[in-house]
């Protein structure tokens, strides 16, 4: 069958891991959601094998639109992808990685690739001979749930076979998604724990500034003016609007519960951090949910925000004090009477490499500390590319503030 590899997605083979000492035992936890934090994710599996991942299942682009549409699910290539990124590459054969990891090409007919899929599923298929069976009869099980529901009209273009995998055991276990996460955790022999951050099959769906609406998460990339209100619907995409059609004019808000067994893990937390990461489709739309604000404020521990250095369209200006104040807006809508230190500690920066939205000076300084956030100034934003972190650096940063030295 013809796929895609996507290499950046598979995790280099494993270097010797350095799961010993206290390190080992500690529990960073991420609100996160994207790709931006896979490198980083990867330097705290070599480290630590407790590290917690909340993500958003709002995504409404690309080969999760598909999925989303055939099922009304909630969106899984974010899932997929920080599996992968915590995946032990040394334990797992490179054939399941490669497989869980491979897209089908962009290109073709969707008949004749739906056709390949079906193919794909039959136990005689050459691409399960590599692989051993215990992994080819697990993918093979969760590919035939998708499988037997996919929809005639399905566009398999592009799609994932992990998160076809996901889909499949969504369906199989009647739309929940904790049993296959758990089942796939355990395949890849994942170095961490990754949830959802609420399973309810939403959307992202921002207020501007102008007044105009913005529903889909994949819209946030090119935002006609800044936000005013970021919310949650149940309101699909208005994909009509792409042709001209007039854009919704208002979206019902609702505020799904942070997951029980997310907010278990919040509770035993050694450190909450607000990663890098498109601000509001992949940070703030994860602290959205009723409870995160309230789970924050009682989890004693030190509580660090990280914003991006380079560029983040989503931002349109909005600086780094700013973004902390909107950071502490949004976990104060279920928790009001907490305070700043119950919520947020630090800004974690990089003042030498780093280069910030409305940028690092005395006022931001002053914006910060009026908010009552201090700013921890470490080396961690690459020198010769000031739009990327350094991975190991940020893992070794975030360990210390959790209490286990350089």
């Amino acid at each position: 069958m013809r796929v895609k590899r996507a290499s950046r997605d598979v995790p280099p083979p494993a270097g010797p891991a350095r799961l010993q000492g206290p390190e080992a035992d500690a529990r960073p936890l991420f609100f996160s959601g994207g790709t931006a934090l896979r490198e980083t994710s990867r330097a705290l599996a070599r480290r630590t094998r407790h590290s917690v991942h909340l993500l958003t299942t709002f995504d409404s682009g690309g080969s999760s639109a598909a999925l989303r549409r055939a099922f009304a699910m909630p969106a899984v290539g974010d899932i997929r992808n920080r599996l992968l990124a915590l995946a032990d590459a040394g334990a797992v054969p490179a054939p399941a990685l490669e497989f869980f990891s491979a897209r089908l090409p962009a290109d073709g007919d969707p008949a004749e690739l739906r056709q390949e899929l079906m193919a794909l599923g039959q136990s005689a298929h050459p691409v399960w001979r590599a692989m051993p069976e215990d992994y080819a009869r697990a993918f093979r099980l969760h590919l035939g749930y998708f499988l037997r529901r996919m929809p005639p009209t399905f566009d398999p273009r592009l799609a994932s076979l992990g998160n076809l995998l996901l889909a499949g055991g969504y369906l199989r276990h009647k739309r929940d998604l904790t049993p296959p996460i758990a089942l796939f955790s355990q395949l890849l022999r994942v170095r961490g724990t990754v949830l959802p951050t609420v399973e309810e099959s939403l959307h992202l769906a921002a207020e501007l500034t102008d007044g105009s609406l913005v529903v889909g998460q994949h819209r946030f990339k090119a935002l006609p003016a800044p936000v005013a209100r970021l919310l949650l619907t149940v309101h699909e995409p208005d994909r009509g609007a792409e042709n001209g059609e007039p854009a919704p004019a208002s979206a019902t808000p609702c505020r799904p519960r942070l997951s029980p067994v997310a907010a278990e893990h919040v509770r035993g937390a050694d450190l909450i951090c607000y990663p890098v990461g498109s601000f509001y489709s992949s940070v703030l739309a994860n602290l959205l949910p009723s409870g995160v604000g309230l789970a924050v404020a009682r989890r004693a521990c030190p509580k660090v925000f990280i914003p991006n250095s380079g560029h983040d369209a989503e931002l349109a200006g909005l600086g780094v004090a700013g973004q902390a104040a909107a950071l502490l807006r949004t976990l104060r809508e279920d928790a009001p009477w907490a305070r700043t230190e119950e919520l947020l500690d630090f800004v974690l920066v990089d003042s030498r490499h780093g280069r910030y939205e409305g940028g690092l000076g005395p006022g931001t300084h002053e914006e910060l500390a009026a908010l009552g956030v201090r700013v921890m100034d470490r080396d961690m934003v690459t020198e010769a590319e000031p739009g990327r972190h350094d991975p190991e650096a940020v893992a070794a940063t975030l360990l210390e503030i959790c209490g286990c030295g350089a």
